[in-house]
Parts: structure tokens; C-alpha cells; sequence
């Protein structure tokens, strides 16, 4: 994804049949090429008009869009949210997602919630208790400390550092769960692409000691 304007729609990582059964292609298709997209023509269109702050990063209009004019503030809260977001929501399920975490991150979901049951628990009561549209969130701290948010409509938890965000938007499963949202989140607990959360905790630390015990 670029870091700045103009942005562009960033392919699905896998095919848009690659996470059957869980998630069908009508699903990806509606979701990916024309809700994910929807954000990022609209965040450009509204950049494009305000050109002094085009260079802002997607992660600075994120967090600083309180800043903004008034005329434009609400709108890029709703969408550079909303690519910030699917983009990540894209990138961290995968077709063969190795069961269970691995490393540093292993000990540290241990260590914070007591496993990885318990981090599901945390996780699913977090999607199932946001009321209407939102999304439900792994993070961490700068010093590796994890926890569970939820954020309504699009907004981030940062700056907190998003590892895994499961979208509760009835756009991200209606078409194959209705109004089953607990359904939902167990086909997409079973896509969740550990080695890769892994990795990315792995890179965190590198550059943060991990708090104390």
C-alpha cells in the first residue's frame, strides 16, 4: 500500500476462491474490489481537492484527522480508516494458515491472555459485543504488550500497534452468514495467518524492549 497519496487499490494476496469454505468469492469480490475500493477512490477525491495534505501518511490521517478542516474531517476519518483497515484485514488471512502462533508471539499471548483460547474468547466476546459496524482488534503496545479493542464504524486503535483485525461490517459477511456474526468469526479465526502475525511481532520487538513481567 503506498504511504501517501494517491492511493490505489492493492490486489487480493490470494484468489478470490482461496479461503473456501470460510469466506466464498462473491463475498471477496463485493468486499475487496468494490467496498475496499469505494474507500480509496473517495479518500483520493477528497485529497485531490486539498492538496496540503497529500503528503501526509496514511497512518497520520488516521490518527491526526481531528486535525483537518472541518469540511473534509469526517470524511477522511471515515476513509483513510477504511483503507487503512481492509488493508490490513486483507493481509493477515491466509488459504493454509498454520494453526497456532509461533515464537515471541506464542509467549506473549501466554503471558497476556494465558493462551490462545483465552485470546480468542477475548477476541470473538470484542466482535460479537460491538454494537451495529466496527471491528475487533489484536494490538500491542510500543514494548510488546498485547490486548484486545474495539473500534466503531472505521476507526483505528492507533497508535497502538494493530496486528489483527477481524471486520464486523455486515458487508464482510452477510452475504454467507446473514446475521450470524459468531458463525462469521470462527471461519475467520480458522484464516488467521499466525506466521506472518508472528514475523511482524518478531520485527516489533526488535526495535522495543519487551516490558517487564
Amino acid at each position: 500500500m503506498e504511504t501517501h497519496y494517491p492511493f490505489t487499490l492493492p490486489p487480493l494476496p490470494y484468489g478470490y476462491d482461496a479461503l473456501l469454505p470460510e469466506l466464498d468469492e462473491r463475498t471477496l469480490h463485493f468486499h475487496h474490489d468494490k467496498h475496499f475500493n469505494t474507500y480509496v477512490e473517495n479518500l483520493n477525491g477528497l485529497l485531490e481537492k486539498n492538496p496540503d495534505y497529500q503528503d501526509w501518511t496514511l497512518e497520520e490521517l488516521v490518527m491526526k484527522w481531528a486535525e483537518l478542516p472541518e469540511e473534509i474531517r469526517q470524511g477522511i476519518r471515515n476513509n483513510a480508516g477504511g483503507v487503512y483497515n481492509h488493508d490490513l484485514y486483507f493481509r493477515t488471512m491466509a488459504p493454509t494458515p498454520a494453526t497456532s502462533p509461533s515464537g515471541a508471539l506464542e509467549q506473549a499471548i501466554h503471558r497476556d491472555f494465558g493462551g490462545l483460547s483465552e485470546l480468542k474468547s477475548a477476541m470473538k466476546t470484542a466482535a460479537l459485543g460491538q454494537f451495529g459496524s466496527g471491528w475487533a482488534w489484536l494490538v500491542s503496545d510500543g514494548d510488546g504488550r498485547l490486548s484486545v479493542q474495539k473500534t466503531p464504524n472505521q476507526d483505528a486503535p492507533l497508535p497502538l500497534i494493530p496486528l489483527l483485525p477481524v471486520d464486523v461490517w455486515e458487508h464482510a459477511y452477510y452475504l454467507g452468514y446473514q446475521n450470524r456474526r459468531g458463525d462469521y468469526f470462527e471461519s475467520w479465526w480458522r484464516l488467521v495467518d499466525w506466521p506472518q502475525l508472528s514475523e511482524t511481532y518478531e520485527n516489533l520487538l526488535k526495535n522495543h524492549p519487551v516490558y517487564a513481567k
